[in-house]
This record gives structure tokens, C-alpha cells and sequence, in this order.
């Protein structure tokens, strides 16, 4: 069983799949023909795009009579954000915090 995060990355790998992820943050709740526009890609490949972010739950849909919306869902890249880079930033900052205090004590003695 593939793991969510590993669903996410995946998703994310793709610049096409970040491009619309990005007209999404811009304009939440679009339809597919919105979402092909301005786009050199077919319908067929933006579908495929589309489910593999559902699959992943970067994205969430809801049918509006027979107009299918696709909204952002923010919360998987949170949840990896929480995991994977907070932990790696808390170090870094720690390291920064310490050489700051050197520094400034180096510079009063």
C-alpha cells in the first residue's frame, strides 16, 4: 500500500500538476474547461493531472448540477510541511539563534 505522503510527493513531482495547483490557489473552485484554458495541454492529459491530485487529496471536487468544481485542499501539503520540514528548519534555526549569541558576545568582549 503506497503511503498518503508518498501520494502527495508524487503529485507534486509534476510541474504541470503544480501549475494547477497554482491556478487553483488563484481561483478556487474550477471546472475543467477554466482549468484547460491558457494551458498548452489536451482535456485528456489535464483529467489525468486532475485525478492523480484527487488521488492524493491536493485537490477535492463537488458536482454543481453537471459542472464538476475542483477546489485546493491545502491540508496534505500542511500535514508534510508539520512531518518532513519544520523538523529540518527547527536545526537550522537553533544554529542561527547560537551563532547570533557568539557573535554578539565575541563582539562585547
Amino acid at each position: 500500500m503506497v503511503d498518503d505522503h508518498d501520494k502527495v510527493f508524487k503529485a507534486l513531482a509534476d510541474a504541470s500538476r503544480r501549475l494547477l495547483l497554482d491556478r487553483l490557489h488563484a481561483e478556487n473552485g474550477q471546472t475543467l474547461g477554466s482549468l484547460c484554458a491558457h494551458l498548452k495541454m489536451t482535456r485528456q492529459a489535464v483529467t489525468k493531472h486532475l485525478a492523480v491530485l484527487e488521488e492524493a487529496r491536493l485537490i477535492a471536487v463537488v458536482w454543481q448540477g453537471r459542472e464538476k468544481l475542483h477546489y485546493l485542499n491545502p491540508v496534505p501539503i500542511h500535514e508534510i510541511a508539520e512531518r518532513w520540514i519544520k523538523k529540518f528548519e527547527r536545526g537550522r534555526l537553533q544554529a542561527l539563534a547560537d551563532l547570533k549569541k557568539r557573535l554578539e558576545e565575541g563582539a562585547d568582549g
